[in-house]
């Protein structure tokens, strides 16, 4: 089961890298003694998941997720889960895709659930063509 929730977390790692954005803009990992380093960072984050282990080899202790700087939901299984939670409001609540994500969150509404696919970034056209 861990090995599937980590596969799950490289794929969705994996899209942000081969979009050349950073993984680190949409999981962000917290060592847990850190407590002031986890909630300065949650503060300046827009969107994104916070991913809380015990130390850097562990699973997640905690999992949960950020909007405009404050700590939504918590308490999360995994990343997976939580990224589609995180799509899911972004999508009702009608939020902008945060700049440094764009493409990651394009290519997972538009060509994985295709959501309003008719016009697409030359990125992520390119990336449904390969598929």
């Amino acid at each position: 089961d861990d090995d599937v929730d980590a596969g799950r977390e490289c794929v969705l790692k994996w899209l942000c890298v081969y979009l050349n954005e950073d993984p680190a803009n949409l999981v962000r990992e917290f060592v847990a003694e850190d407590e002031a380093a986890i909630k300065e960072s949650i503060e300046d984050t827009t969107v994104g998941i916070f991913v809380v282990k015990n130390d850097a080899t562990s699973g997640p202790e905690d999992v949960g997720i950020v909007l405009e700087g404050l700590q939504i939901m918590q308490g999360l299984d995994n990343t997976a889960l939580a990224a589609a939670i995180l799509f899911g409001l972004m999508y009702v609540l009608n939020l902008n895709y945060p700049p440094e994500l764009k493409y990651t969150f394009e290519v997972r509404q538009k060509v994985v659930m295709e959501l309003d696919g008719t016009t697409l970034s030359k990125k992520a056209q390119v990336l449904k063509n390969r598929l």
